[in-house]
């Protein structure tokens, strides 16, 4: 779903139920019944909490003594912090709307919501220390630290339960949306499986709309079960589809080869009031990756170049050697017991070691904990023959190879800790694309050889966005997607989002 790009925000009616569409009738524009908080109240709600934030700190530093002792005759009341508390309150509210985060997407994650709220309360606090300051106002200092600190954590914690509570609505199909998809190809049905697989996003699918009526009926595999979604008419009768069904959003998930359609469904969604969101393919996504400049009022086009050069590689590799020599000194007993889990479940070396393609298309040697057979990659043409499969990201969900331990550590991500090795020696990253072997960059296309300009890394986008449930080219994009746009941020945020990843197992075996 992060690969919607949002263009409208026209909102019209809804109905909480899914199916089939129902009979025709007028459509007219009436109150939602949603789980939602309106924006206006949103902001109130922060209001009071940093009010209250403030409040806390002042106790716990003039009554609780929080800090050291405090001297009678230095403690002041809260009325003497009132100025200053009015202006966190505004300048807050305020860099959180500059910020937009009152406009994010349902779709937006608790990591990047959390990241506003945090830089934006630091902004915010820091004017109102530079008031104080320029008043000459000498309060415990500790109180600022503990009005900042208290006043994040209850703005996240006020939206972690928010989520939790819509979730469990949505869950009860109480304020969801319903969802029309016009196209059926990859990236339609890449996005009704996304959503059948989440109905806590709030989104139901109704049906998909496409240029034709499909051959057979569309069949795709969910986590719980096979869902057929209903063709509910071509492009020519959206309208009408949107009208009879209480569509509330229609996802447009249509090639290039049918830009006219596109602008006219577009055109559409805007005279009914309805919200709508464009899947881009891979040549429109490669217009991320452009940029254009002026020169004497001639446009200039030409492409981005990847970020991690210079002194943001120094960045990147000291935070690569403090993070991998951190974790194999805590993970040593535990590694400890895993080789020899290994060695009792299976003949073999506990070590798997295997060839690579690293930055620049340098091999080396990849170090992971055997979790299969002595002698799996023998086997491999055998299974690619069987299976049907070819050798570009070559992985089978039920694969005969793998040991009981090997299952076990290929589910929890176990397997890939002697790779943090590979990090301290610079030959991977912590975050990074994934590092293939010779055989698959043998059948790269040119375009794909664009990803071995990165250290190859443990985690990185394609593993927070499906890991082996995506394609190929979808996990080059992603790969190109972080090589130009990389930040020590954008590496705090992926290590951050893997960890529920490897918890839940999502697309890991």
């Amino acid at each position: 779903m992060a690969a919607l790009r949002e263009v409208g925000e026209g909102r019209g009616p809804a109905n909480g139920a899914t199916g089939l569409p129902v009979p025709s009738v007028p459509r007219r524009r009436r109150a939602k019944v949603s789980p939602g908080i309106p924006r206006v109240v949103q902001m109130a709600i922060d209001a009071g909490l940093v009010l209250v934030a403030f409040w806390l700190a002042h106790a716990l530093r003039y009554r609780a003594e929080l800090g050291g002792d405090v001297p009678e005759a230095f403690v002041q009341p809260f009325s003497a912090f009132a100025d200053k508390a009015a202006l966190l309150v505004l300048a807050a509210l305020a860099i959180f709307t500059v910020r937009g985060l009152y406009r994010l997407p349902r779709w937006t994650s608790l990591v990047d919501e959390s990241s506003i709220i945090a830089s934006g309360a630091t902004t915010a606090m820091a004017i109102v220390i530079l008031y104080s300051f320029l008043l000459r106002f000498s309060p415990s200092r500790l109180i600022f630290i503990y009005a900042w600190a208290l006043m994040i954590a209850l703005l996240i914690g006020e939206r972690l339960l928010g989520r939790w509570l819509k979730a469990q609505l949505w869950a009860r199909g109480i304020g969801v949306d319903r969802v029309l998809v016009v196209g059926a190809g990859p990236a339609g049905q890449r996005i009704m499986q996304y959503l059948y697989n989440h109905p806590r996003l709030g989104y139901r699918v109704i049906g998909f709309a496409d240029v034709q009526a499909p051959a057979e009926e569309l069949a795709l595999a969910t986590e719980r079960r096979v869902v057929h979604p209903p063709y509910l008419g071509d492009l020519s009768q959206v309208t009408e589809i949107v009208r009879s069904a209480q569509v509330d959003e229609v996802i447009v998930a249509l090639p290039p080869a049918h830009h006219d359609q596109i602008l006219e469904i577009v055109e559409q969604c805007r005279e009914l009031d309805v919200a709508f969101s464009l899947v881009p393919d891979l040549f429109e996504l490669a217009l991320d990756r452009v940029q254009i400049s002026e020169v004497a009022g001639l446009p200039l086009i030409g492409i981005k170049e990847g970020q991690i050069r210079g002194w943001n590689y120094g960045i990147k590799r000291a935070m690569d050697i403090v993070i991998s020599l951190t974790v194999l000194i805590l993970a040593a007993p535990l590694m400890a017991l895993i080789a020899l889990a290994i060695k009792l479940d299976s003949p073999g070396p506990i070590l798997f070691r295997q060839v690579r393609v690293g930055k620049g298309g340098r091999h080396f040697i990849l170090y992971k904990f055997r979790s299969m057979v002595d002698g799996a990659e023998q086997q491999q043409p055998v299974l690619q023959e069987v299976y049907g499969r070819g050798a570009l990201l070559f992985k089978l969900r039920d694969d005969p190879r793998v040991t009981r331990v090997g299952r076990f550590l290929r589910r929890t991500s176990l397997d890939e800790l002697p790779q943090f090795f590979n990090v301290l020696k610079g030959e991977m990253s912590v975050v990074g694309p994934r590092p293939p072997v010779p055989a698959e960059v043998a059948e790269y296309q040119d375009w794909h050889l664009q990803r071995l300009m990165v250290t190859p890394g443990l985690t990185g986008l394609w593993q927070v966005n499906g890991r082996s449930d995506l394609s190929f080219d979808e996990m080059v994009r992603l790969d190109l997607y972080y090589a130009e746009h990389w930040s020590p941020w954008l590496d705090i945020k992926l290590m951050l989002r893997t960890v529920p990843v490897i918890l839940t197992g999502r697309g890991a075996y």
